[in-house]
């Protein structure tokens, strides 16, 4: 384990001495803020289930999301029980507001990659799967660029995120619930 703490300090202590700027904390903060329980991935999910092509995505997206918030957030968290870096680190002093709860695995690694995962493997727009693992990589190294996680948290939220998006298309498409989906919902009038 110190081996562990070792190598996770030694990034963190790089990126605060030779990335960390005046011009970058804006933008680190609100990768952060957007990463937030999920925020901007709910916000594409609920903009997706208006469209009938993209509605498997929104829902794949919002199961995986749960999943992968219920496996690390109430799970892995409360069982590991990992202190986050500034914890343990005193000198730091963060630019965002101190996370509560405990450090392993990333939640918002979790669910940034959980998401790009899910938007990759279903949208037919290769440049929708890209950006979404461009934001997904950013909002993750926000984590460490703001010393709120650890290296071995945000790897550890990476895996569970894509895992639980793996679990979720894959049950989607074996069950059919993925073209079951794509069909028009009529409500009133209008066509969904």
């Amino acid at each position: 384990m110190q081996n562990i703490y070792f190598i996770d300090f030694l990034i963190l202590d790089f990126i605060q001495s030779f990335l960390k700027s005046f011009v970058l904390d804006p933008v680190m903060q609100m990768l952060s803020y957007i990463g937030e329980a999920g925020a901007i991935w709910l916000l594409a999910a609920f903009i997706m289930l208006f469209f009938r092509k993209s509605r498997p995505c929104a829902v794949m997206l919002l199961t995986s999301l749960v999943l992968a918030l219920l496996i690390g957030e109430l799970g892995l968290k409360n069982i590991i029980c990992r202190p986050r870096p500034f914890m343990v680190n005193r000198d730091i002093v963060l630019n965002i507001k101190d996370p509560t709860g405990y450090s392993f695995p990333s939640g918002h690694s979790s669910c940034a990659f959980a998401s790009a995962y899910v938007i990759a493997r279903t949208l037919k727009s290769k440049a929708a799967g890209i950006g979404a693992y461009i934001l997904a990589c950013l909002i993750a190294f926000s984590r460490l660029y703001n010393y709120v996680h650890f290296p071995t948290d945000v790897l550890g939220g990476i895996i569970l995120g894509t895992l639980c998006a793996m679990a979720t298309v894959f049950v989607f498409r074996k069950t059919g619930l993925d073209k079951k989906l794509e069909r028009e919902i009529r409500i009133g009038k209008k066509r969904f």
